[in-house]
C-alpha cells in the first residue's frame, strides 16, 4: 500500500561530493511514491547534471547563501502531500521515509521529526528535544522506539532538526514557508515556534534515522573546527527580537558558550590564538547584524506547486547482509558494491578479533558498513568488552539496525 506522496528537499552549497553521497543514500529508500528536489549552487548543479540522478530529480539552481530562501524555492516546486527535509551532509537509512511519514496517518499531526546519528554512525547527535523563544534546546523524555507525541513545558515547542523533518505541504504553504531572515541557524526553530501556535501536533519518530556526517563548510572545517559564527550570532538576535525575548542577556550567555567552545578547540590544537580571536569577532559582528535585520521575510505563491510530481525511482530496495573479518575488507567491500549495483541495500559487517569500538558509515557505492571489534561496543553505553561468538555478534548488530534497513518491516 502506497503512502502519501512525499517531496524530499535537499539544499546544497559548495559541497558537490557530499550532495552526491546524500543522493546515493536516498536511492535506497524503501518507500513510494516520493520525489527529490535538489536546490544547489553552480557546483552542486553541475555535479548532479553529470550523474544518473540528472533526470530523476528536480534540479534547481540557487546561488544565494540563504538556506531558508533555498528551502522555500524547494517548497515552491514540491508537489507531494508531505515535504521532507534533509541536509546534503546527511545519509538517510533505507526506512527513513517509511517511519517519518507514518504519523501523518493522524490528521492532527502536521509535523514529524526523526532522530539523527552523529559521526560514528551509532551515537545520537539529536533525539527528543524542546526549544524556547531564546533558542535554548533541552532534552525531552524519550518515547521509546515508536513514534510519539511529546509533552513540552509552557513556553516551549517541540524541536525538529532541519536535516530530518517533514511537514504537511498545505501547512507550510499556509505559513508561507521559512522566514528568510534566518539565512542559517535557528531556521527550523523559528518554524517550530510558529507551529506551536497552530492546532497542529508534532510527532517525533525515533526509527526515522539519518546519519549526519558534519562535512566541511564555510563555517567549519572537516575536523569541526569553527571558522565563522556570523550567522549564528545574527540568527540568534533575530529570533530574540521576533519573539520578544531579552537580547543583551542571551547574547552575553551565547558569547560565553561559544568562547568556551572555541577555547576547547584551541586547547586541542584545532585553532590558533589569532584564529580563535577572529572567530569570536565574527560572532559579535553577527549580533550587530541581527539587530537591524528585518524578520518576517516569507515567500509568497507556495499554494500551488510550480512543477508536477516527478516520482523518484530508487536503485536499491532489497536488503542483503555481508559479514567477515576486517582483514578481508577489500574483497568484501567490492562484493558489497557489486550487490548494491544489482539493487540491494547491503549491510556490511567487518569484525576484527579485538575490542575496538564500532563505527557505521554509508559508502557512496550504495552500502552501509559497520566495522569494529568482535568483543568491542557499538552503543557507547555498553561495556568495553563483551565475550561473543562471531555469529552471535552479527545477529546482535543486525537486530540493532533492523528497523532502519530491513525492507520487510
Amino acid at each position: 500500500m502506497a503512502g502519501p506522496t512525499v517531496s524530499v528537499v535537499v539544499v546544497s552549497r559548495e559541497r558537490p561530493d557530499s550532495l552526491l553521497w546524500c543522493l546515493a543514500a536516498l536511492a535506497g529508500q524503501n518507500y513510494a511514491p516520493f520525489e527529490v528536489i535538489v536546490v544547489a549552487d553552480e557546483t552542486g548543479f553541475s555535479a548532479v547534471s553529470e550523474t544518473v540522478f540528472a533526470q530523476r530529480v528536480k534540479l534547481l539552481r540557487f546561488e544565494e547563501a540563504n538556506i531558508s530562501a533555498a528551502r522555500n524555492k524547494g517548497i515552491a516546486h514540491a508537489a507531494g502531500e508531505i515535504i521532507a527535509f534533509i541536509d546534503d551532509d546527511a545519509a538517510a537509512e533505507p526506512n527513513w521515509l517509511k517511519h517519518l511519514t507514518a504519523p501523518f496517518n493522524d490528521s492532527e499531526v502536521g509535523v514529524a521529526g526523526g532522530y539523527v546519528r552523529g559521526r560514528n554512525g551509532i551515537s545520537h547527535q539529536w533525539k527528543a528535544q524542546q526549544v524556547d523563544t531564546e533558542g535554548r534546546a533541552t532534552a525531552l523524555e524519550d518515547g521509546g522506539e515508536m513514534a510519539f507525541l511529546p509533552l513540552v513545558r509552557d513556553g516551549f515547542a517541540v524541536k525538529t532538526e532541519g536535516t530530518n523533518m517533514a511537514v504537511r505541504r498545505s501547512l507550510l504553504a499556509a505559513m508561507k514557508g521559512f522566514d528568510e531572515a534566518f539565512a542559517f541557524f535557528l531556521d527550523e526553530t523559528d518554524l517550530n515556534l510558529r507551529l506551536r501556535d497552530t492546532q497542529n501536533k508534532t510527532a517525533l519518530c525515533p526509527q526515522a534515522e539519518v546519519h549526519h556526517a558534519y562535512k566541511a563548510s564555510t563555517r567549519r572545517r572537516e575536523d569541526r573546527a569553527v571558522t565563522d559564527l556570523h550567522d549564528v550570532g545574527a540568527s540568534t538576535v533575530v529570533l530574540l527580537r521576533k519573539f520578544g525575548s531579552p537580547v543583551e542577556s542571551r547574547c552575553a550567555e551565547m558569547a560565553q558558550e561559544q568562547a568556551q567552545r572555541i577555547s576547547e578547540q584551541q586547547r586541542r590544537g584545532m585553532l590558533g590564538k589569532d584564529e580563535a580571536e577572529r572567530v569570536l569577532k565574527t560572532l559579535e559582528a553577527g549580533f550587530e547584524d541581527g539587530k537591524s535585520r528585518l524578520f518576517g521575510q516569507y515567500s509568497g505563491g507556495l499554494e500551488t506547486p510550480q512543477s508536477p510530481f516527478l516520482p523518484f525511482e530508487p536503485s536499491r530496495q532489497k536488503d542483503k547482509t555481508l559479514a567477515g573479518r576486517w582483514r578481508n575488507r577489500g574483497k568484501l567491500r567490492q562484493e558489497a558494491a557489486d550487490l548494491a549495483a544489482k539493487g540491494y541495500n547491503v549491510s556490511l559487517y567487518l569484525f576484527s578479533l579485538d575490542a575496538r569500538f564500532h563505527h557505521v558509515r554509508f559508502d557512496a557505492a550504495g552500502y552501509w558498513e559497520q566495522a569494529g571489534g568482535q568483543f568491542g561496543k557499538s552503543d557507547r553505553s555498553e561495556p568495553l568488552f563483551r565475550l561473543s561468538t562471531f555469529k552471535n555478534r552479527l545477529k546482535s548488530e543486525e537486530s540493532r539496525v533492523k528497523h532502519a534497513r530491513k525492507s520487510a518491516l
